[in-house]
């Protein structure tokens, strides 16, 4: 009983250090298009920040970022490092957006560099070897997975994980670019429970014609962001 409230706890924490808030790679400055949705007064009200959050997580996201973190999990559990390359160079494909791609892969290295220090895996070794010789970008997505599967996490853990990580971001941007009081935020993650229980069980087999499903809105919004003349976020 002991060892397995243990192991229970291990999990936990490894789990919680892997979407900290305060982890050094840099998440809190890209937007992915949210400020251009604001600037453009399209989100500009709690109702719309959590029908924004709603639409990402399951429209998009299940689709692009989660489908490939699941496909990921799968190729590490299965020791498949090309599989690993090329879920890496098909993200890469379906960031159509400058910005966003950049963003992944930066976070992604900056995520690989910190946790390879504490999980001596082969694979982590050789993706960032790859990384480094410039065979794969390393987008964010890919390096969440196979850091958590090789910690010992859950699929769904580990995608329930990712996807809560997300919306707190999307939704903290919100707060701030609305802007909206802090307990508005509050309300809108708790509203989005179930979304976020409906996104895992969505994206634990992802169906292969739907991986890359475009947001045309999102994934525009996202490229006139560089062009925005005053900006708050990176992407």
């Amino acid at each position: 009983m002991a060892s397995t409230l243990n192991r229970s706890l291990a999990d936990l924490g490894a789990l919680l250090h892997l979407v900290d808030p305060t982890l050094p790679i840099g998440g809190f400055n890209h937007s992915n298009g949210l400020e251009t949705f604001v600037q453009q007064r399209i989100v500009e009200s709690k109702a719309t920040l959590e029908e924004y959050v709603q639409t990402q997580l399951l429209q998009n996201w299940i689709y692009n970022d989660g489908a490939y973190l699941s496909l990921a999990f799968e190729a590490m559990e299965n020791q498949d490092f090309d599989r690993l390359c090329e879920l890496d160079w098909l993200l890469s494909a379906t960031k159509v957006a400058r910005e966003s791609r950049e963003g992944s892969f930066k976070l992604g290295v900056r995520l690989l560099k910190i946790f390879i220090r504490y999980e001596n895996h082969p694979l982590l070794a050789a993706y960032q070897q790859a990384i480094t010789e410039k065979q794969v970008q390393g987008y964010f997505p890919i390096v969440f997975a196979m850091i958590a599967q090789a910690m010992g996490l859950t699929k769904p853990d580990t995608l329930y994980a990712f996807y809560y990580n997300a919306a707190v971001g999307a939704i903290t941007n919100g707060v701030k670019l609305i802007p909206l009081s802090q307990m508005d935020g509050q309300d809108i993650l708790f509203d989005l429970r179930q979304a976020l229980q409906q996104a895992v069980e969505l994206s634990l087999n992802p169906d292969p014609d739907w991986l890359g499903a475009a947001t045309l809105a999102c994934d525009i919004r996202a490229m006139q962001h560089e062009q925005l003349y005053t900006r708050l976020y990176m992407s």
